[in-house]
């Protein structure tokens, strides 16, 4: 009975520093209560919105967590070097990044304008770009800290269903998640002979602010859960519960894959019946 007592009690993640970009609101904060949960040291970043930053931070603080908020525009290389700096200051390295900062900018294909394909791409690709560099550069630098993992490091990015499923009206938000593929595969090969595990999870239809309109009222729910073979609208719990095993040393065998949490999402379910 005391063994499994001190299992239930056990902290995955316990004196691990943990770096959640877009943390301030939706997925993003609830992956970072979730890490502080289990006992790692969260940097809230945000762009915008300082109060819901701040708010994530005293909510996890509350708990007894630890974590601060740090403001950075991800698509930024100079904003991106700052924000690790000032992390290393307070926590000393980084053990877990975890890119989940993204935008949508949506118009149909011969509407949209260069400037949001452009900031879709800068935000959702570059900015996960630079944030995995640096905190790759730290991995490899530090190495193994065998007493927090038998990794060097973890990078989990949160892509989405449509890397795989084309949307249409939104070519530069599913352009920057299908990049995002083969950036995180393409990284994941190159750095696990050093230690360095990366993978994402793909969310389906999760309720966030940032698709409010699709689950906000009953008749668009029901339209959404048409797609979604489990019958409910995803919670933001779902992903992080995945993010903290990812991150977790009981992942350490998974490298270079994506998990999809959708629902079934992805099983096309209008050929349920038959198509």
């Amino acid at each position: 009975m005391g063994e499994l007592s001190r299992l239930i009690k056990m902290k995955r993640l316990e004196g691990q520093s943990v770096l959640v970009t877009g943390a301030n609101s939706g997925i993003g904060e609830s992956i970072a209560k979730a890490f502080a949960a289990e006992g790692a040291q969260v940097v809230v970043n945000y762009v915008a919105n300082e109060p819901e930053a701040e708010r994530v931070v005293r909510k996890i603080r509350e708990k007894e967590g630890v974590a601060i908020a740090l403001s950075a525009d991800i698509s930024k290389e100079d904003h991106v070097k700052a924000m690790f700096e000032k992390m290393y200051e307070e926590f000393g390295t980084v053990d877990i990044l975890v890119n989940n900062a993204g935008i949508q900018r949506d118009a149909p294909f011969v509407e949209m304008k260069l400037e949001d394909w452009q900031r879709v791409m800068d935000v959702n690709l570059t900015g996960s770009f630079l944030c995995a560099r640096e905190a790759a550069r730290e991995f490899i630098r530090r190495g193994v800290l065998k007493n927090r993992s038998i990794s060097a490091g973890k990078i989990i990015f949160i892509s989405s269903v449509h890397e795989i499923i084309p949307w249409s009206r939104h070519c530069n938000y599913a352009s920057s998640k299908g990049g995002i593929t083969l950036l995180m595969k393409s990284i994941a090969q190159e750095l696990a002979p050093l230690k360095i595990r990366v993978n994402s999870i793909a969310p389906g239809a999760i309720k966030t602010p940032i698709n409010k309109s699709a689950w906000s009222t009953r008749e668009t729910e029901a339209n959404l859960l048409k797609l979604i073979p489990w019958n409910r609208v995803g919670d933001p719990q779902d992903i992080a519960t995945v993010a903290v095993w990812l991150a977790s040393d009981e992942s350490d065998y998974v490298q270079g894959t994506t998990i999809f949490v959708d629902g079934g999402m992805t099983l096309y379910p209008g050929f349920a019946t038959g198509g």
